[in-house]
């Protein structure tokens, strides 16, 4: 690697004011998914729409709808892949692409099956931007940042479907197509601006430095501490990288290595984006405006009360920016799970006992429920878009007490199986899930009978390959980690 303290043109931005800027745009990618959630939740209850469609009924409705999360599926899967070939940059690019092509013909559909190929196309553009996000998002986030910077890109899933709440709501006073057509044709302007936008954005330092290009990494982690070429974080954070990166060298990178090698934190992030809808947050993000008519609010006011329910969802999100480094992912996840159960039960009964005041009280719980999860919660999405239209026909207020059920299921699974990831840099993920070579009983006993000065107890640690692991969390950190902290220079 040349010498990077050779004089170089200096960014616009570096340190802090980089990273906000790239996760701010790099959120465009998310932003479009909320806004894709958001924009038909209140297209498919205008009289327009209804009538362009020949008045859809709910297994048509729910097809329009969660179709797109087919075609999602498919890239999602080859995302990864694609990733590391054409690097994160490359796959935002052509996922924005993808995106604003099926946002143009949903915009100029001509009915019921060119919509549908127009939400699949989306889809195919919706899986590599919601899978290349948070991989890229995580590899250029500082450890002691990362869970931050994660909230402010759900943060900005959320204000993408506020938006469209918004947007359908003020476009439903068009007493034409346009009135549906316009909220879908955003989307394509908004894909447009991250598609150019990817294209000046800096390629994330960990591929750039597994593909070999170890100079250009170098800049970019040395851009993101403050464009010191000699900064001592910088480097170490570099150098941990490259032992990791040169560690799996070689290996296998298969969904059945992927598997074989960490099967318990696959299990636990299936389970995580599974009850992320099981939960029933689909169920509020793709039908808010029909939930509330189920609870007695009409036409255009229903497009309102869940714009109001956006915003407060919007601002639910906020306090995780600073929570998630200091309270942790598990209290945040137990606490929510909580909220949303209540809340949920609540919206059925309200529901089943029909009052004048059902209606407010509705909006309440909802309210309640949406915040709660845009505080915690973030796959199942196809399954509960495509039923709730009709499971809202069949079994009416019982479908609010059933996801409440899910939530009990989830609390139960954070509290028994999550570990706590806080401030743990992305090389020392394997220690947190166990996943680590473990020493043996006598290697261990060994070691403390030998250690007279030592009091403390010997952790488990990774083979010989690994023990130089953590330079970078030493020195963020020191010896200060309340749930995991990584190999210290006594114990090596």
């Amino acid at each position: 690697m040349s010498d990077l303290s050779a004089p170089s043109p200096r960014p616009r931005l570096v340190g802090q004011p980089l990273l906000y800027a790239i996760s701010i745009f790099a959120s465009l990618g998310v932003f479009l998914f909320g806004y894709d959630q958001g924009v038909m939740s209140g297209i498919i209850t205008g009289p327009y729409f209804k009538q362009f469609f020949n008045s859809p009924g709910p297994i048509e409705v729910g097809t329009m709808v969660a179709v797109l999360e087919l075609g999602a599926l498919t890239t999602s899967i080859a995302a990864g892949r694609v990733g590391d070939i054409i690097g994160r940059k490359g796959t935002l690019f052509i996922g924005a692409l993808v995106f604003t092509i099926g946002g143009a013909i949903q915009t100029f559909t001509t009915g019921f099956y060119v919509m549908i190929i127009g939400r699949v196309v989306s889809g195919f553009g919706v899986g590599l931007l919601s899978t290349i996000v948070p991989i890229y998002q995580s590899e250029i986030s500082p450890p002691n940042h990362r869970g931050a910077l994660a909230c402010m890109e759900f943060t900005g899933n959320i204000v993408g479907y506020a938006s469209s709440v918004w947007t359908d709501y003020f476009c439903s006073f068009i007493d034409s197509d346009l009135s549906w057509r316009i909220p879908l044709f955003i989307q394509c302007v908004i894909g447009g601006i991250l598609a150019a936008g990817s294209l000046v954005m800096p390629e994330s330092p960990r591929w750039l430095i597994d593909t070999d290009q170890d100079e250009a990494g170098m800049r970019v982690i040395v851009n993101l501490h403050g464009g010191d070429p000699n900064d001592i974080v910088a480097k170490a954070e570099f150098q941990e990288i490259k032992d990791k990166v040169m560690e799996e060298r070689g290996e296998s990178r298969s969904y059945a290595t992927m598997w074989k090698r960490y099967k318990r934190r696959v299990l636990l992030a299936m389970s995580s984006q599974a009850f992320a809808q099981l939960n029933g947050i689909n169920v509020i993000s793709y039908y808010a405006p029909s939930v509330f008519e189920e609870a007695g609010w009409l036409g255009r006011d229903a497009v309102l009360m869940t714009g109001i329910n956006a915003i407060i969802y919007v601002l639910s999100t906020i306090p995780t920016w600073y929570l998630v480094d200091r309270w942790g992912r598990r209290f945040i996840l137990l606490s929510g799970a909580v909220t949303m159960g209540i809340a949920l039960a609540l919206t059925g009964w309200w529901m089943y006992i029909d009052v004048p005041e059902t209606p407010q009280a509705v909006v309440f719980c909802v309210i309640v429920f949406n915040a709660a999860f845009g505080y915690s919660l973030r796959a199942f999405n196809f399954i509960v878009g495509e039923t709730t239209p009709y499971l809202q026909e069949v079994i009416t207020w019982r479908l609010y007490p059933m996801h409440g059920f899910y939530c009990a299921c989830s609390f139960i699974l954070v509290y028994f199986l999550y570990p706590e990831t806080k401030g743990v840099p992305l090389e020392e993920m394997d220690a947190v899930f166990g996943e680590e070579e473990r020493l043996d009983y006598e290697s261990e006993r060994a070691s403390l009978m030998s250690n007279h000065s030592g009091r403390t107890s010997v952790r488990s640690r990774g083979s010989a390959k690994s023990a130089n692991r953590g330079r970078l969390s030493r020195l963020l950190y020191g010896n200060d980690r309340s749930t995991y902290q990584p190999i210290g220079d006594h114990e090596e």
